[in-house]
């Protein structure tokens, strides 16, 4: 009965207010279970009652929801090359205190470990002594979200095993996954690839990552590294990938390419808006660049079509594989859609099958932070609530 519980809770929480009808074809179990069950969670004042819905003729039907004041909250962590955020949210996905942001250089691991450290400590100080029901983080790499270590770091570093490193330090259940993976759930139940059977979600980042939605799941692969899209090679031979590879999509698709390209040119003498930024800072950082985009600086635009035309070559080879109901452009670089999108499709029309890429839907998506909702995504969907069930009514700690 606890895991029935359990699944109700997430179900709740990913799909919103649901009858028990609802709830029980969501789930795949049976309307007498699933009733029991929604009411031993009324009666420990987990879920509630909120309504009944609208009539279709017969007896109207009660609506449930989590409730909200009654749970803990969740602690996102989201991780990227250049960036730590963290914040704390209701199981409404409501943020409960200011977003916390920090610069870093992912490859200072020890130096990102503490920086991590010391932001969830603000942010736990912040919420007020809030019980903190589960912790997720997401960040770039091999991350196994079984084991919770990332195999793009040695055994050594603290960021190998982030996950239990986190989990030891503030008994608390925490959970690890990677970026890209996690946006793709992000985007299935809060998002563009909502009701969405089959669905890819790029990552347009620092990197190119894909998150693969296939019959409704998270398609992870034989080894759980399924979706590395940024290193199909289709790109220039002679630039040097990351991942010590020539060819790499990555290399001319990324927004990483796009500021390469833009300092190139500003070094050349070519006029812009970002030329004080350049000359000053010695560099270009994502914020500078969304602000040259939204003042049209034709130097950033230009950037931003040419990386669009090669991510588009790499749709049409996606396409080509698995005949997707719809693509969408998540992430960092979903920004810059309307200059995204008429490349992207320019080159999908160059590149691609017409018949099949007929087929695919191109979006770019809406959501802001994605990566952040996609911290608090699998905590939640991660979490042994079972176990936190029992914890809470026996009044014991995680």
């Amino acid at each position: 009965m606890d895991n029935l519980k359990s699944s109700i809770l997430k179900h709740l929480y990913f799909h919103g207010t649901q009858s028990i009808a609802e709830v029980s074809d969501g789930i795949g179990k049976s309307i007498p279970l699933v009733t029991r069950a929604i009411n031993e969670l009324m009666d420990d004042n987990l879920i509630t009652e909120v309504g009944l819905r609208p009539s279709t003729g017969g007896r109207r039907a009660m609506n449930f929801a989590l409730h909200t004041a009654k749970h803990g909250c969740l602690l996102g962590v989201a991780i990227d090359q250049y960036s730590v955020s963290v914040n704390a949210f209701d199981l409404e996905n409501k943020p409960l205190s200011l977003m916390i942001k920090r610069a870093i250089e992912l490859k200072d691991e020890e130096d990102v470990y503490q920086t991590i450290l010391a932001m969830i400590d603000s942010v736990i100080e912040s919420i007020g002594g809030r019980e903190v029901l589960a912790i997720g983080i997401t960040l770039p790499g091999f991350v196994d979200a079984q084991t919770g270590v990332n195999n793009s770091y040695n055994p050594l570093s603290s960021l190998f095993a982030l996950r239990d490193n986190i989990r030891k330090r503030y008994h608390i259940p925490t959970y690890i996954e990677n970026d890209s993976s996690a946006i793709a759930i992000a985007e299935k139940y809060f998002g563009a690839a909502k009701s969405v059977e089959d669905a890819l979600v790029i990552n347009l980042n620092w990197g190119v990552g894909l998150g693969m939605i296939i019959q409704g799941v998270l398609f992870r692969g034989h080894s759980g590294f399924a979706g590395e899209f940024s290193h199909i090679p289709l790109a220039d031979e002679s630039r040097l990938c990351s991942c010590g590879k020539k060819g790499c999509l990555e290399v001319e698709a990324s927004l990483h390419c796009a500021i390469d390209d833009i300092q190139q040119s500003l070094a050349n003498g070519e006029r812009s808006y970002l030329e004080d930024v350049f000359s000053q800072e010695k560099g270009i950082q994502f914020e500078h660049l969304l602000i040259a985009y939204e003042k049209g600086d034709q130097l950033t635009i230009r950037a931003i079509k040419k990386i669009a035309h090669m991510l588009g070559k790499g749709i049409a080879t996606l396409i080509h594989i698995l005949n997707p109901q719809k693509i969408i452009v998540s992430g960092r670089g979903a920004a810059f859609g309307e200059a995204l999108v008429p490349q992207i499709l320019s080159a999908v029309q160059e590149y691609c099958i017409p018949r099949l890429a007929r087929q695919t839907k191109l979006e770019i998506s809406e959501m802001n932070d994605v990566q952040m909702l996609a911290s608090a995504c699998i905590a939640v969907q991660q979490l042994e609530w079972n176990k936190k069930i029992k914890n809470q009514l026996s009044g014991t700690t995680a």
